[in-house]
């Protein structure tokens, strides 16, 4: 079964998700940054070093984007994540490799690491952590739609 290219990028967005978890990375999808652009993937590291990975479905979604380049100033270590039949000739050697897919995933290439500016790292954590908190209080009220959110 051929998946589409919606169904594509979720399930490689799945599996990164899931390869993160088990690197104890804590994450949170389609973050937009102060540049104006929204990373796929923002993760943080029990450390504190912040990662973007970037989900590529098909050779026309990375030949058709060329804005990846912009997420670096954002991250210590940048990647992409593509399915196994990606083909991983067209993307950067000086970015990380993630192969995933619906199950799970795998780092094949380590990215460089690019330390971000004590300033940008405490601003990028800042607004990671709002991100999580402001969507956990979404879904918190969309669970129960009866509840008092602000109850101590």
């Amino acid at each position: 079964m051929t998946l589409s290219t919606p169904e594509m990028t979720r399930a490689v967005t799945i599996g990164a998700l899931r390869l993160m978890d088990q690197m104890s990375m804590a994450c949170v999808t389609e973050m937009r940054l102060s540049n104006g652009r929204r990373s796929d993937i923002m993760a943080i590291s029990e450390k504190g070093e912040l990662w973007i990975i970037e989900v590529k479905s098909c050779r026309a979604d990375f030949e058709s984007d060329g804005k990846w380049h912009e997420y670096r100033p954002f991250c210590d270590r940048f990647f992409f994540a593509v399915n196994e039949i990606f083909p991983t000739e067209l993307l950067p050697l000086d970015a990380g490799l993630i192969i995933s897919d619906q199950f799970g995933g795998a780092l094949v290439r380590p990215a460089p690491e690019h330390k971000l500016a004590p300033a940008r790292r405490k601003a990028l954590t800042l607004k990671l952590a709002r991100a999580a908190a402001q969507r956990f209080t979404q879904l918190h009220a969309l669970k129960d739609a009866d509840a008092t959110l602000f109850n101590s």
